[in-house]
């Protein structure tokens, strides 16, 4: 077995690890500098829709996806979020966690666009036994009532009964 000291040629190696390392940063930069972006175009939408409400700027972005996420991102956002839960949460619960963390603008369409995301992940979930329907809301919306989710094997009457 070689040891890193036993290379060949130890500058090759290192100039690749430097290289890596530079490479992952400036990806890490990129991906900041796109969320900014993101944001600073939902927030002109929302100034175009100030002077003109029926103004539609999807035409503008027709080949944009929006809110695109990494993938996997949205299924490790979801099971994160269930695990640090305290209670059984909606999709709708897990979709206003996720516009905040993202800082996404939270108009309806937006909220409808993420929640179906969420809702095709939870069912994804649901197939590979990660999570389990635990009831429906009591209180709720005009648009619910909405499915509870937790992680599957969570006593939900404990999870319940914490105030949450």
């Amino acid at each position: 077995m070689m040891k890193i000291a036993d290379y060949d040629r130890p500058n090759t190696v290192a100039g690749l690890v430097a290289k890596h390392a530079e490479l992952t940063a400036l990806r890490e930069q990129y991906r900041a500098e796109i969320k900014k972006l993101t944001i600073d175009i939902d927030h002109l939408d929302a100034a175009i829709r100030l002077f003109d409400p029926n103004a539609d700027t999807s035409p503008l972005k027709e080949y944009v996806t929006k809110h695109r996420a990494e993938k996997g991102s949205v299924k490790r956002f979801v099971l994160n979020t269930m695990r640090e839960a305290t209670a059984p949460l909606t999709s709708r619960q897990i979709t206003e966690l996720w516009v905040a963390d993202r800082g996404l603008a939270a108009d309806e369409a937006t909220v409808t666009a993420i929640r179906k995301r969420i809702g095709a992940c939870i069912k994804v979930c649901v197939v590979q036994g990660l999570i389990e329907e635990c009831g429906w809301t009591e209180d709720h919306d005009a648009f619910g009532p909405y499915k509870l989710w937790q992680l599957k094997g969570r006593n939900a009457k404990s999870a319940i009964g914490t105030g949450q």
